[in-house]
């Protein structure tokens, strides 16, 4: 049997139950990866993990729910890994959440609690997996999962465009210190896409299809594609970047809301 792509390779993948990091984590095993899957949702980790081994036909994915914002929780699903393991070579800080507010009412709980798990789950994570991938002396790929609206003004998602638009900043701040330990950073901003949640927003999927370009907005596929590609061997010389996969949205980015 042909060695796959991810053969031999370790992966931890955040906020992973459903929509694109479930498919990412699908994805990675499905190409011969061991998948860390996280999210917070137990239930959902429980789940996600039986579908992907049941396709997979071994047991590639296993759960590891808890929440990210928590540095404690990171540090122990870093470490469990590498104990059960041995290795870490792929990072993917995916988890986020989205609280829409206008600006003039935005509550001080809701921008912090933004901050906190979508800065700083992703932040600590890179720091958690990085110390393991120096360790090991044979590099590693860790990617962000950013947003067209750290690019772009979206309406009531000030405090979450920040974040994103910071993640990106970041993973070229990075590269000054990842760089010599062969570590790449990358991040990854969708668009559109059509998820669990956005399947059932009623008009989301005409709307979007409407104002993308290419004329549909993104499955979880097209984002997953991007994402192995970034943490593959074949990416290993792309550091620092952000690649935007929207159709095309951004580069005209009229309003879902006129």
């Amino acid at each position: 049997m042909p060695e796959k792509i991810f053969d031999k390779q370790v992966a931890i993948v955040t906020g992973a139950g459903v929509g694109i990091g479930f498919e990412i984590c699908r994805e990675l095993a499905l190409n011969g990866a061991i998948v860390i899957l996280n999210d917070i949702d137990e239930s959902l980790v429980a789940k996600a993990t039986g579908i992907i081994n049941k396709e997979c036909s071994e047991n590639k994915c296993y759960a590891a729910a808890g929440d990210v914002s928590d540095i404690a929780f990171i540090t122990t699903m870093v470490s469990d890994t590498v104990k059960q393991f041995g290795k870490l070579n792929i990072t993917i800080a995916n988890a986020g959440i989205t609280l829409f507010g206008d600006f003039f009412t935005y509550t001080p709980e809701a921008f912090y609690k933004v901050m906190q798990v979508n800065l700083g789950g992703s932040f600590f994570l890179a720091q958690a997996a990085a110390r393991q991938m120096k360790l090991q002396e044979n590099g590693g790929s860790i990617l962000f999962m950013s947003s067209v609206t750290g690019h772009q003004a979206h309406k009531n998602l000030a405090a979450y465009g920040m974040t994103k638009a910071a993640l990106e900043m970041l993973a070229k701040n990075l590269v000054i210190e990842l760089s010599p330990f062969r570590i790449n950073v990358n991040a990854l901003a969708p668009g559109a896409t059509l998820t669990e949640r956005t399947v059932d927003d009623a008009g989301y999927e005409s709307t979007w299809s409407r104002i993308t370009p290419m004329g549909r907005p993104a499955t979880t596929l097209d984002i997953a594609h991007a994402a192995l590609f970034l943490v593959s061997e074949k990416a290993k010389h792309i550091t620092g970047q952000s690649l935007i996969i929207d159709g095309g949205w951004t580069s005209i980015s009229p309003s879902p809301f006129e």
